[in-house]
């Protein structure tokens, strides 16, 4: 059996690099993808530089992040690989006094070019969340809240009051949509 230590350990310190967006490191951040990599989670979707760019706005915001990644699990084929990382996503915004907490899986296709990995696409799948109220409690608006999946209702809800709005359904533990995105991912991997 093919040993692949130095791969693993290089994609772990890649997909443990996003904490570099919750310290603001933005170059470091860009770093992480491809030049021609994409990301879609719940409030952008398209190239990565783009979403760097939209990062250092909502650094700017009342809106705080963090993410807490768990060890990826890596699927390889050659140059190629899926990774799969359970994480939680930690969302305050400090104006309103209202946070979420977040349960995800990060879905990322990395590819091995020139002998570097990095990602070219992130999804997510959304596995749980709920509010966290660090003041105590504040009113919230329930239709708001029930336009989203009930996994990540607080954080679509949360994200859209601090201006980064939640344009469309995302990938939810044993939906149609995670079953999609891990099929193509497999056809990606096999190309």
């Amino acid at each position: 059996m093919e040993t692949r230590v130095e791969d693993r350990l290089q994609i772990t310190d890649l997909i443990t690099g996003w904490m570099r967006r919750d310290l603001g490191q933005w170059e470091e951040l860009r770093d992480l993808f491809h030049a021609d990599g994409v990301i879609e989670i719940t409030w952008y979707e398209g190239p990565f530089n783009e979403f760097v760019d939209r990062s250092m706005e909502m650094g700017a915001s009342d809106f705080r992040t963090k993410h807490l990644i768990g060890t990826p699990v890596v699927t390889f084929n050659g140059d190629r690989a899926i990774v799969e990382t359970n994480a939680m996503i930690v969302g305050d915004n400090v104006k309103l006094n209202l946070g979420c907490e977040t349960h995800n899986r990060f879905y990322d296709l990395v590819e091995k070019r020139d002998g570097v990995w990095k990602i070219v696409k992130r999804q997510s799948v959304y596995d749980m969340g709920s509010f966290i109220f660090p003041c105590g409690l504040v009113e919230i608006e329930a239709d708001v809240v029930a336009r989203y999946p009930r996994e990540y209702a607080a954080l679509a809800y949360v994200l859209e009051k601090s201006g980064f709005p939640v344009d469309r359904v995302f990938a939810t533990r044993g939906s149609e949509l995670e079953r999609k995105m891990k099929s193509d991912a497999r056809a990606w991997l096999i190309t």
